[in-house]
């Protein structure tokens, strides 16, 4: 590599010019070996004889470096970058015979890789990387992910945390938009979290965890997780097979088929993979209701045991054509099918005042459901004769449908065992949803160290959601117009912004502004028994964002980051509807037509070593906070979204990434924050004041050439979420790899939540005249075995980034 760098650097000063001493530049790119540029490298420039002060930068998002104003001189560069091996060049003679030096591409290997024919199998990435404005996870680094779905990746992730619900936080803030490939999926969090399981990992290439996302990305959301999917470009045939076997109380399994064919002219690509899911959830709720004088007025105790099972297929098939070396045409399509079926028993007693049995209660919600989803994306992108100028854009359509059938029957009994009361009825829910979306974005960079971009967005969606209530008493199907609800919404947001960077010797700066205006309508009809309503919104928000960096030394090993950003928290689709929806005879859900969005201003300053260490103290402060609050109406909970007044969040992140001895490399990543909300809660004042945070780590082992361990957990401490103050939790879980056939085979053995220790115990306060507990365990601890095996050749070529085009924000809002 180096006498070919060196051949073809010398070559190119053949050429003559009028360069004169001191105004000559020295250009250069830096890629991986699968022809992807490494962003973020350290590069240094110092003089061969070492009589002058070395000369550092750091490569851009196209892995382009300059360095300016030289002299006439001999000249070593080196080249480091966390997870790749260290580059440096033999001497490069500057004499001036040319204005700009071009320097031929330099290729980077794979830290260990020992040649550049085995690097793709035997590299290892590191786990976790650390950016200006994001923190990336490398999937295959993490050995537990085998046989593993997408949601349970993100449980072991850095400052992220799934809830029992589904709901998604980072560095302990909630309202975090999911995106797939940069596009938003518009689902509710309960569907994104049963989307995110039909996800097998082996499809995962990384995931990017943002805390204050630039410009470019949607504004909505407190913070951003983009899941990048898994792409090859390599020139002739490649591809990946996963299979994985899970035991915990249920099987699972996640398997994963990626292939691609590329030639001079296409790139013909395709990923399709199952997700087998069964598991269960074991709950327990205590509820007390009291007098306006203090004294109990009835409790009840109930029991429930809930069990699913899902059978998802996931397709993606796609095309490049490669009109020119610069401009690239495309198509993807995509499809999931998930049907799903689910049971939902449960007892309950029902006691006076004086804890005496009142009534015993049991039943059943039965549910069978088809879930099915595709998009089609147009996309096209142009890369102009100036490095780094280019332009994309994107065309979407995606349509979710599902069909739901619920059976229900409960009977109530007295303590004398006689029936009291007994009733079977019905719901049948269809829903669709229809997504179009256009978008264009444009970099131009000014020069080296400068890039403005800019970009204009376009998205429009419709839903149609019914819910259809029938009687089945007597056997006898009755239309019970009372609670059947039909619930329409449109929405329609228009987007552009402009982003500016600009890098200096010791400086860094990038700035953005965002607008978006959104209009909206949402149409609930009526009918016999219900009343017609509606209600429609327009409102145009700015959302700025800016960073500023300052390197402490002159290589930029010691820098402090300085960011802001304001974002906005959309409530999803269904949030709107107003409709009560069953789900046990003490429990409904409803949405709110008067629930508004949320606004976040972020601040965060971070001192960041190398790539090793990141210390980063932030404050939020959040405007028209929403979260599930939950109201008694006699003995039944009807829990709906409400908006507080405000809160605040001052808190720190800390990740350390080291590795002590050659065969142990580890991660800890820690958050705390103090939360503050207030507001007014069904005539009640809130001031809830609590502090949160959580603690992760992974360790990861080598032993010799073929084996690795590794040993990962996390601790969650006290922590509230709206209404609910939910009790610590803790897991602990280990993984096993051994490579095979060449290092073409990949076998790996995991087992989480090895302890049986995830269990959600939680508390519901601000309660008007009650009380509530809960606990729940699901089918958590899982042993589970995969195999990985990769075919074909890769080989240095240009790629693009697949994607499910620019409709990903609103697919994030979807509630099926």
């Amino acid at each position: 590599m180096r006498v070919i760098f060196v051949i073809v650097a010398v070559g190119l000063l053949t050429y003559t010019s009028n360069a004169q001493d001191g105004t000559i530049k020295v250009r250069g790119i830096v890629k991986d070996i699968h022809n992807k540029p490494v962003t973020g490298a350290s590069v240094v420039l110092m003089a061969d004889g070492g009589n002058s002060v070395p000369r550092t930068a750091a490569t851009d998002s196209g892995g382009i470096f300059e360095f300016k104003n030289l002299k006439v001189d001999m000249y070593i560069l080196t080249i480091t970058s966390v997870g790749y091996m260290k580059f440096v060049s033999p001497p490069i003679p500057v004499d001036g015979r040319r204005p700009t030096l071009a320097l031929p591409p330099i290729m980077l290997g794979p830290a260990e890789a020992k040649t550049l024919k085995d690097a793709n199998v035997t590299s290892q990435k590191p786990f976790v990387e650390q950016q200006i404005d994001r923190v990336i996870v490398n999937v295959d680094a993490m050995i537990t992910s085998a046989g593993s779905n997408a949601l349970d990746v993100l449980t072991k992730s850095p400052g992220v945390f799934v809830g029992s619900e589904g709901d998604i936080s980072l560095n302990g803030k909630g309202g975090v938009l999911v995106l797939i490939d940069n596009k938003p999926t518009y689902l509710s969090q309960q569907d994104m979290s049963n989307y995110l399981k039909s996800i097998p990992s082996g499809m995962l290439d990384k995931i990017e965890l943002f805390s204050n996302p630039p410009a470019r990305y949607e504004a909505a959301g407190n913070a951003v997780i983009n899941i990048r999917l898994k792409k090859n470009g390599a020139q002739g045939l490649n591809g990946s097979l996963t299979v994985s076997y899970g035991q915990g109380v249920y099987w699972k399994s996640n398997d994963a088929f990626n292939i691609s064919y590329r030639n001079k002219k296409i790139n013909v690509f395709a990923n399709l993979s199952y997700a087998g899911d069964r598991n269960y959830s074991d709950e327990r709720f205590t509820r007390y209701y009291y007098n306006a004088d203090g004294s109990l007025h009835t409790a009840v105790l109930m029991e429930t045991r809930y069990k699913n099972s899902a059978d998802a297929v996931n397709a993606r098939v796609g095309m490049d054509y490669f009109i020119s070396s610069k401009t690239t045409w495309g198509i993807l399509l995509t499809g999931l099918t998930r049907p799903r079926k689910d049971t939902r028993g449960y007892n309950s007693d029902q006691y006076n005042g004086l804890m005496k049995l009142d009534s015993a209660g049991t039943g059943s919600l039965d549910g069978k459901y088809k879930w099915r989803n595709g998009g089609i994306n147009l996309n096209f992108q142009h890369r102009f004769d100036k490095p780094g100028k280019e332009i994309n854009a994107d065309l979407d359509y995606v349509r979710y449908s599902s069909h739901g059938d619920q059976f229900s029957w409960n009977s109530v009994y007295l303590p004398d065992g006689s029936l009291a009361d007994n009733s079977v009825f019905s719901y049948v829910l269809p829903t669709n949803i229809h997504i179009y979306s256009a978008r264009a974005d444009y970099t131009h960079p000014l020069n080296n160290t400068a890039k403005l971009e800019g970009g204009v967005k376009s998205s429009y969606v419709s839903t149609d959601n019914g819910t259809w209530y029938y009687d089945q008493s007597g056997g006898i199907a009755t239309p019970d117009y009372g609670q059947t609800n039909h619930f329409l919404y449109k929405e329609n947001i228009n987007s552009v912004y402009a982003n500016f960077r600009k890098e200096w010797r010791r400086w860094g700066a990038q700035a953005g502004l965002r607008l978006e205006n959104t209009v909206s309508r949402g149409h609930l009809l009526g009918n016999a028994v219900i009343k017609d309503s509606s209600f429609e919104r327009n409102y145009t928000n700015a959302f700025p964002t800016a960073y500023l960096s300052y390197k402490l030394d002159s290589v930029g090993r010691n820098t402090l980051v300085i960011s802001y950003g304001r974002r906005i928290v959309r409530p999803n689709y269904q949030q709107l509807n107003p409709f009560l929806l069953y789900r046990d005879k003490y429990s409904y859900s409803a949405g709110n037509p008067y629930l508004n969005a949320a606004y976040n201003n972020h601040i965060e300053l971070s001192y960041r070593y190398k790539h090793y260490l990141s210390i980063s103290p932030f404050y939020d402060k959040i405007d028209g906070i929403a979260f599930q609050s939950t109201e008694p109406a006699g003995n039944i909970f009807i829990t709906r979204p409400e908006n507080l007044v405000s809160g605040h969040m001052v808190g720190l992140s800390v990740n350390l990434s080291l590795s002590p001895v050659k065969w142990w490399m580890f991660n800890l990543n820690g958050n705390l924050a103090n939360v503050v909300n207030k507001g007014s809660l069904f005539g009640q004042d809130l001031d809830q004041k609590a502090t949160a945070g959580g603690l992760s780590l992974l360790n990861q082992f080598r032993f010799g050439k073929s084996w690795a361990g590794e040993i990962s957990g996390f601790f969650r401490c006290r922590t509230i979420a709206g209404q609910l103050v939910i009790d610590p939790v803790y897991s602990i879980n280990a993984g096993l790899q051994k490579s095979v056939w060449k290092n073409k085979g990949l076998i790996r053995l995991k087992m989480d939540d090895i302890f049986y220790s995830i269990r959600t115990k939680d508390k519901t306060t601000a309660l008007k005249l009650a009380e509530a507990f809960h606990t729940a365990r699901t089918d958590s601890r899982v042993c589970g075995l995969s195999f990985t095996y990769r075919f074909g050749t890769e080989s240095n070529t240009r790629k693009r980034n697949h994607t499910a085009g620019g409709t990903v924000d609103e697919q994030n809002r979807i509630d099926n």
